[in-house]
C-alpha cells in the first residue's frame, strides 16, 4: 500500500486562468493576476524587503518545477526559477464559477460546484433586511454592526469598541460566498456565538451562501486581536469527495488545519487544527511520520490567504512561502517509498493587485514520490483523481468526479 498527502497553498495561484476578465476585484477585472510570478518580481526588484530581502528564494520547490509550473500557467516566468524539474509538475484549471474557498477544494476532492453561489454585491447595507432581522432574534439583540463589505482585522478595530457598548454582533461580508460574525470572546461569549453561526447557517445554505464564519476576537479598543477560534459552518458539497471515497475503503483519512470546516467533516476521521500555520505544519511532519499505510492526509496552509494575500502584503506573502519552502525538503526526504505528496493551490490572492479579494488564477500542481512527471495542463479534478488512483481507489467507480487520473 502507499500513503497520498494533499496539500494546499491557499491562495498561492500561477496566473494565467482563461477565464480572468469575468472576475473582478474593485471593478477591475483579474486578467494578468499571476501571485507567485508577481511576488518573485518584486522580490527581484527589492520591492519586498520587510522582514527579508533579495530575490524569492523557493530552491525545494522550485526543484520539484514550481517555476516551469508556472510559466505553463501563465506564459510567464518567475526571475531566478529555472530550475530542471525533477518532480510532478503541471498547472490546474478551475471550471467552478468561483474564485473561493470551498469551490477550489471541493474541485480538487472532485466536485465541481454545480451552482452559482449567491454573493452579497452591495458593499454597504449588504445584507437584505429579513436575514438582518433573523440574525437580531437569533442573537437577541437590537441591531447588527456592520452590514458591509469589509477585511476581518479592519471592521473589528473599527467596530469593535461599539460592539463591547451595544452587544449587537459586527456582520460582514466580502467578495467570497460568506457571511461573516465578529464577536467577542468574553463579552460576547464564544459559546453563543457558535451558537448563533450555527443557528443561521441553514438560512444561509439555502440561499447558496458557501459559509457562515465566527470570527472571535479579545481584547481592548485599540487593541484587539483576533483568536484561532474561527470557525466555518460551510455548506456540504453536493457529492462525495476523495475524503468520502478513502473513508467508504477503510482508509484512515486526517484533515488539517481549514479541511474540517470545508468538507463539514464529511469523510474526515481524524481531525488535527492549531492556532497558526506553524502549528499545523508540525501536524503534517506528525503525520508524515506516523500514518498508516493506505492513508489520506488532506492539509490547508491558510496564512499566505489570511494574513498576506488580502491585506496585499508582498514582502509578508514572500516571508511565507520561504518559510514554507525550508519544511518542503524536510517533508519529501521523510516520505517512504511508494508515498506521493502533492503541492497545489485553491485559487490565487495577487498581493500586487488592486482591490483586496480573491484572483482568479490557474494553480501550479507540483509533487514529490513519483519522480520526473510533468503532466501539463489539467483540471483540478484530475488532481483527485490522481490521489485516489495512487491510493488503489477506483476514481471510475465515483462518476460524479470528471477528473482522470496524470499518474
Amino acid at each position: 500500500m502507499t500513503r497520498a498527502f494533499l496539500v494546499v497553498m491557499d491562495s498561492v495561484g500561477a496566473g494565467g486562468a482563461p477565464d480572468a476578465g469575468t472576475f473582478y476585484n474593485d471593478g477591475v477585472p483579474d486578467t494578468g493576476a499571476n501571485t507567485l510570478g508577481h511576488i518573485a518580481e518584486a522580490c527581484a526588484a527589492g520591492r519586498a524587503e520587510e522582514g527579508r530581502s533579495g530575490p524569492l528564494r523557493l530552491p525545494n520547490l522550485d526543484a520539484l518545477g514550481l517555476g516551469a509550473a508556472v510559466r505553463l500557467a501563465s506564459g510567464a516566468g518567475m526571475p531566478g526559477f529555472d530550475a530542471d524539474p525533477r518532480g510532478l509538475w503541471g498547472a490546474a484549471t478551475e471550471v467552478s464559477r468561483g474564485k473561493d474557498t470551498p469551490s477550489g477544494h471541493w474541485e480538487l476532492a472532485g466536485v465541481p460546484v454545480p451552482w452559482e453561489w449567491h454573493y452579497f454585491p452591495d458593499r454597504f447595507d449588504s445584507f437584505p433586511p429579513d436575514l438582518v432581522a433573523e440574525t437580531c432574534r437569533l442573537a437577541g439583540t437590537e441591531g447588527i454592526l456592520g452590514d458591509c463589505h469589509a477585511s476581518g482585522t479592519a471592521i473589528v478595530d473599527a467596530l469593535g469598541a461599539e460592539h463591547l457598548k451595544t452587544g449587537w454582533p459586527i456582520c460582514y461580508t466580502s467578495a467570497d460566498s460568506v457571511f461573516q460574525i465578529a464577536a467577542h470572546e468574553e463579552a460576547f461569549g464564544l459559546d453563543r456565538l457558535y451558537a448563533l453561526c450555527e443557528a443561521l447557517a441553514p438560512t444561509l445554505h439555502a440561499m447558496r451562501v458557501g459559509r457562515v464564519i465566527a470570527r472571535p476576537f479579545v481584547g481592548e479598543p485599540g487593541h484587539f486581536i483576533r483568536t484561532p477560534n474561527r470557525h466555518d459552518y460551510a455548506i456540504e458539497p453536493p457529492a462525495p469527495t476523495l475524503l468520502d471515497w478513502a473513508a467508504g475503503a477503510g482508509r484512515e483519512t486526517t484533515a488539517i488545519g481549514k479541511i474540517g470546516d470545508i468538507f463539514s467533516m464529511r469523510g474526515v476521521g481524524r481531525l488535527l487544527k492549531g492556532p497558526d500555520d506553524a502549528a499545523l505544519m508540525d501536524h503534517l511532519h506528525q503525520r508524515v511520520a506516523e500514518a498508516p499505510d493506505g492513508s489520506l492526509t488532506f492539509a490547508n496552509f491558510v496564512e499566505f490567504d489570511s494574513l498576506w494575500g488580502h491585506r496585499r502584503d508582498v514582502s509578508g506573502y514572500a516571508r511565507a512561502l520561504e518559510w514554507f519552502d525550508g519544511h518542503v525538503g524536510r517533508l519529501a526526504a521523510a516520505l517512504r517509498p511508494g508515498d506521493l505528496v502533492i503541492f497545489t493551490a485553491d485559487h490565487g490572492n495577487d498581493p500586487t493587485w488592486t482591490g483586496g479579494d480573491h484572483t482568479r488564477e490557474r494553480v501550479p500542481v507540483v509533487g514529490a514520490g513519483v519522480g520526473l512527471r510533468p503532466v501539463g495542463q489539467v483540471a483540478y479534478a484530475d488532481v483527485a483523481a490522481s490521489v485516489a488512483a495512487h491510493l488503489g481507489l477506483d476514481p471510475q467507480g465515483h462518476p460524479q468526479c470528471p477528473g482522470r487520473s496524470f499518474l
